[in-house]
């Protein structure tokens, strides 16, 4: 199985710990959070990633470089983009990594997570759709994608950082996301400059009635893209199965 994960970031509300360092890089408990990622795909048969990156590109690979050295299972590539080229973007630009692949994953680097992908994929084959986007209850769903679905889990709705009233909905995108290869014929018909998971092309497909789902998490997802969340991540690791 294959997996992008998105790692391009500036970090910027971590700075000043990320003015050295990638934020997908920064330590939690002891390891870069990256290897947290990689940990738990190659547990759940993933053998091939494909990484993006731009901002402090030659640390991030001089991290795979080290990691690929003692995980021979592990097939690591990276993608550099000059210009931020936005989630959706770095996807449509690396179609051909993915193109012998019937599902693949995409998972926010990020994102600490201990999700389940052997369950996740399953549950995707299982509906069918097109896009399968892992949710979560938030408390302050306005800073995240909301997604509003029906009875049978089928996405109706999503909107990205949603203004007071516009949405009641309380599930929040949780970044991690399992998509079928018919996604580029899609992607082929948007020629926006920077092109975005939850801006534009949910939506879009949305418009288009195609069958997008949700899975509904119970396991842990924190963003550490604030201090305080990046602080309570050691915390939470104390919770998971991830070590």
């Amino acid at each position: 199985m294959k997996a992008l994960i998105l790692a391009a970031g500036l970090g910027t509300r971590l700075r000043p710990l990320t003015n050295t360092i990638p934020k997908p890089l920064l330590p939690i408990a002891g390891k870069p959070l990256l290897q947290y990622h990689l940990d738990q795909l190659t547990k759940h048969g993933v053998n091939d990633v494909l990484i993006n990156t731009h901002y402090l590109p030659e640390k991030i690979s001089t991290y795979i470089d080290e990691y690929g050295s003692m995980h021979d299972e592990m097939n690591i590539v990276t993608s550099f983009e000059e210009t931020l080229l936005g989630s959706a973007g770095s996807l449509k630009m690396n179609q051909d990594f993915f193109s012998t692949e019937e599902d693949f994953f995409i998972v926010y680097g990020d994102n600490l997570t201990d999700i389940d992908y052997t369950t996740l994929m399953d549950y995707h084959k299982s509906k069918g759709g097109l896009v399968t986007i892992a949710g979560y209850r938030e408390e302050h769903p306005e800073q995240k994608g909301v997604i509003e679905y029906a009875s049978d889990a089928r996405i109706t709705r999503f909107v990205e950082k949603p203004g007071p009233g516009e949405t009641t909905s309380s599930i929040a995108n949780a970044g991690i996301y399992v998509i079928n290869k018919k996604i580029f014929a899609y992607l082929s018909k948007l020629n926006t400059p920077v092109l975005d998971f939850g801006y534009d092309l949910f939506p879009y497909l949305l418009e288009k009635d195609e069958d997008l789902y949700m899975y509904t998490m119970t396991e842990i997802v924190l963003d550490i893209g604030t201090h305080e969340n990046y602080h309570k991540a050691s915390t939470l690791l104390k919770s998971t199965t991830l070590r």
